[in-house]
């Protein structure tokens, strides 16, 4: 796809968006059990957005990581609550990694028209989204598995109807599929920071599952990076808008008789958060580049995108509370919005940290 057939993907998003998704639809949608919109989540699923890297013979779009993230920027400006990353990148990712052509044909076509949800329950308690951190066993019983152990972190749990665990039998790590209504299988709504993101702690008590395909951590590390990817575009799209929002009250703000942004100090302060803008955006977008070119090879650059958008993100949102002044800091500004949000992303996925770490060893440090 061309730099202007991807811009005008993302400006359709963007435009259902701005009529669907707007700050008062984020405040209603969050208050709601569910926590998302099935109607707009329908509306986006006939964009492609549900399907959008899912392969054609799946009734999916087949688009690269850059149009994901592209469409990322424009769920991430709007503050999108729905099962984007979890089933629309994550889980997708996940199956057309590691499963087999019936796990394909059974479920992708569901989950690229939008009727079915899907997520990863993939770490325990410690959340490091690495092997050493994930936390259920799977013991092979005749011709089924049996699941033991708990999962954390789990976005979009409570709605999901398809659930993929990665779990670790005796030879290694393997995937799963669980039945909702699956015996021995409990999952709680974690209390989250951030109503528009929510998270499940899954628990499973020998809870029979069948396994997916024949992939093992390598395929779950190439759906987290594609997802790692995704939320950095996120992260991207919600620093830009907020950018744009602080802007416009500098310029509309008068104080001792002139624009509050006419003052040198805080022009210093906006040009500073416009470099973390301008930064963020191009780790994200290089970070998609390379794993479409080589995905083996994009751990560096993926790693960077997943603590340079993040930290972008959560400074802008700080800073743009500061430059509000009394205003920002009442909950009815929107700038909390999207500081919950940049704090929730902080950690999903793996930390600032984490990433850092990844960094360095992907350069040999």
């Amino acid at each position: 796809m061309s730099v202007v057939e991807r811009a005008e993907l993302a400006a359709a998003v963007r435009d259902l968006l701005r009529e669907h998704c707007t700050e008062a639809d984020v405040r209603r949608v969050m208050r709601t059990d569910e926590g998302f919109d099935r109607d707009l989540w329908n509306k986006l699923a006939a964009q492609g957005v549900a399907g959008l890297i899912i392969d054609p013979d799946y009734g999916g779009v087949g688009l690269g990581a850059q149009e994901l993230e592209a469409v990322a920027e424009a769920t991430g400006a709007a503050l999108l609550p729905a099962p984007f990353l979890s089933s629309a990148v994550f889980a997708t990712a996940l199956i057309q990694a590691a499963g087999s052509d019936d796990d394909k044909a059974r479920l992708l076509p569901g989950l690229a028209d939008g009727s079915s949800i899907g997520t990863v329950a993939a770490t325990g308690p410690r959340g490091t989204w690495a092997p050493d951190g994930v936390a259920v066993q799977a013991v092979q019983q005749d011709a089924e598995y049996r699941l033991t152990g708990s999962a954390h972190y789990v976005l979009d749990g409570q709605i999901a109807d398809v659930v993929i665990v990665v779990a670790k039998p005796e030879e290694g790590i393997a995937l799963f599929e669980v039945p909702v209504d699956a015996p021995g299988f409990d999952r709680t709504a974690a209390t989250v920071f951030d109503p528009t993101v929510r998270l499940s702690t899954y628990a499973f008590r020998q809870t029979p599952a069948r396994r997916i395909g024949s992939g093992g951590w390598a395929a779950v590390e190439h759906a987290l990076s594609l997802t790692v990817i995704a939320l950095a575009g996120e992260q991207v799209g919600g620093t830009r808008r907020l950018f744009d929002i602080t802007v416009e009250y500098l310029k509309t703000r008068i104080q001792f008789g002139r624009p509050i942004g006419s003052f040198q100090s805080i022009k210093h302060m906006a040009a500073d958060l416009l470099l973390e803008v301008e930064s963020a955006t191009s780790a994200a977008q290089y970070a998609a580049a390379q794993f479409d070119a080589d995905p083996a090879g994009a751990d560096g650059p993926v790693a960077l995108a997943g603590f340079a958008c993040a930290d972008a993100y959560h400074t802008t949102a700080m800073q743009s509370i500061q430059m509000h002044g009394g205003i920002g800091f009442t909950w009815e500004h929107p700038a909390h919005l999207f500081l919950r949000r940049a704090r929730s992303g902080r950690q999903l996925f793996g930390s600032s940290r984490d990433h850092r770490e990844r960094y360095l060893a992907s350069k040999g440090a």
